[in-house]
């Protein structure tokens, strides 16, 4: 079993997920954190890029960049995997094309949404269902610790 660090121990499976959900590709960009998948959404423009590049600098490895593919892993999960197109490759505004560390595939562990900004000092938790699973979400923060804050959250969780 996959193993997702703000869960807390072995993914959990739904029966919904046996129905074997179809995978999708979605406008996102996603980065692998101690094994756990972090997807960035958010509109073209809104920093997906720019985070994962943060995280990646932290010690993340880039999953894929702009189109990341969602697909039920072996034991029912969402799996972020790359799509193929350009593996390793991320783009950075002003710079370039990048090759930066990278892996195939990880269990989706944190959803990050660049389309919302959170205005509370300490949100409640939320989550977003994903192929019939619940995944953590949380909004942007204008902050210059919110890469190290998404590090932290899914390295060791939100105290509750």
């Amino acid at each position: 079993t996959a193993r997702c660090p703000l869960r807390g121990g072995p993914a959990g499976v739904s029966r919904d997920a046996a129905r074997q959900p179809t995978p999708e590709t979605i406008h996102a960009t996603s980065v692998a954190i101690d094994g756990g998948a972090v997807v960035i959404t958010g509109a073209s423009g809104s920093g997906k890029s720019g985070l994962a590049l943060e995280l990646i600098a932290l010690g993340a490895r880039l999953i894929s960049d702009d189109l990341t593919r969602i697909e039920p892993g072996a034991e029912g999960w969402p799996h972020a995997a790359t799509t193929g197109r350009m593996a390793g490759v991320i783009e950075a505004r002003g710079v370039g094309l990048l090759h930066v560390p990278h892996v195939a595939r990880a269990p989706v562990c944190l959803i990050v949404d660049l389309d919302r900004t959170e205005q509370a000092r300490l949100p409640e938790p939320v989550t977003r269902v994903v192929l019939g699973q619940a995944i953590p979400a949380v909004a942007r923060v204008d902050s210059p610790h919110f890469a190290a804050s998404i590090l932290a959250l899914s390295k060791g969780g939100r105290v509750t």
